[in-house]
């Protein structure tokens, strides 16, 4: 194992309700990255605001979508493991999921199924991951700041799970999980009881690691949290290669991470990151995953 250096180490809680009460480090002003302001005098549109929820709801889904489409090209597929979820702006209560079963690769907005609180089929009639149901649906219902929330079995971030640790802030995009890392270190087989997806939301961070387990992302949009998973399982994958070497690493300071995660780590560059996957699924689709039928 590697050494790791650092002067300024940083403190990774794995409840949220006790990263809540932590004190953050007092950092000088900064600016906020904001899509709208690029270079050449002309704006970069961000997260739109779609007033009517059904159309909001037609809009979540493409992208959702979208989502299990990059996922499969990056081959985070596992036979019928793995899910994403968005809550529904029509009604909160209620969110939408993969359908068991079929490839991320070959589905399309139409495929989602609709699911209220207690796992019961309300839109689609298909069956969904009785496991996908007790850990999103018990997210969605501890935690209403969460909209959209992604897991799968992907190869690196099984890996890195073993060690039952956050991943170290050694490269400019692990600073956007500063601060916002949760681990979950109760693994107890398939999340197939309530109490256990209770446990998982109550341990939930904006990434979070599942020890022995997997990856989990969450954000506003389902745009963040793909975008944070893709990240995630990259930064997986490089802090493996580091760690093989067995030489020292140099930790980011909480300063120096906490100033980059404000500008790189704002949900709507979050979403604006996710936009030239998403955007070619669709050309690769030929538009197919939005329209499906």
């Amino acid at each position: 194992m590697s050494t790791t250096t650092t002067t300024t180490p940083t403190t990774i809680s794995t409840s949220y309700t006790e990263r809540k009460q932590q004190p953050t480090a007092t950092l000088n002003p900064h600016p906020r990255a904001q899509p709208s302001l690029a270079t050449g005098g002309y704006t970069f549109p961000g997260i739109p605001q779609i007033p009517d929820p059904y159309k909001k709801r037609q809009w979540q889904l493409e992208h959702m979508a979208g989502a299990f489409r990059v996922f499969a090209r990056k081959g985070f597929t596992e036979g019928t493991s793995g899910h994403i979820s968005v809550r529904d702006p029509v009604d909160p209560s209620t969110f939408w999921i993969n359908p068991l079963g079929k490839h991320f690769g070959m589905l399309k907005a139409s495929d989602m199924v609709h699911v209220n609180e207690n796992g019961q089929v309300i839109g689609g009639k298909i069956a969904v991951n009785a496991a996908g149901f007790m850990i999103h649906g018990a997210i969605h219902r501890a935690r209403p700041d969460i909209n959209a929330a992604c897991h799968t079995h992907s190869p690196a971030g099984k890996a890195w799970s073993t060690f039952g640790r956050p991943l170290d802030i050694i490269n400019q995009d692990t600073c956007n999980f500063w601060g916002a890392q949760a681990v979950y270190n109760s693994f107890g087989g398939v999340v197939l009881g309530a109490e256990e997806g209770e446990r998982i939301a109550d341990a939930t961070g904006r990434v979070m690691v599942l020890q022995n387990h997997g990856l989990l992302t969450t954000g506003g949009t389902v745009d963040e949290a793909a975008y944070l998973f893709t990240l995630m399982e990259r930064s997986c994958e490089v802090q493996i290669m580091v760690e093989s070497t067995g030489l020292p690493k140099i930790v980011i300071g909480d300063r120096e991470a906490e100033f980059t995660a404000g500008v790189n780590g704002d949900p709507e560059m979050l979403y604006t990151e996710f936009q030239p996957d998403f955007e070619y699924e669709i050309w690769r689709s030929g538009g197919e995953l939005c329209t499906g039928e």
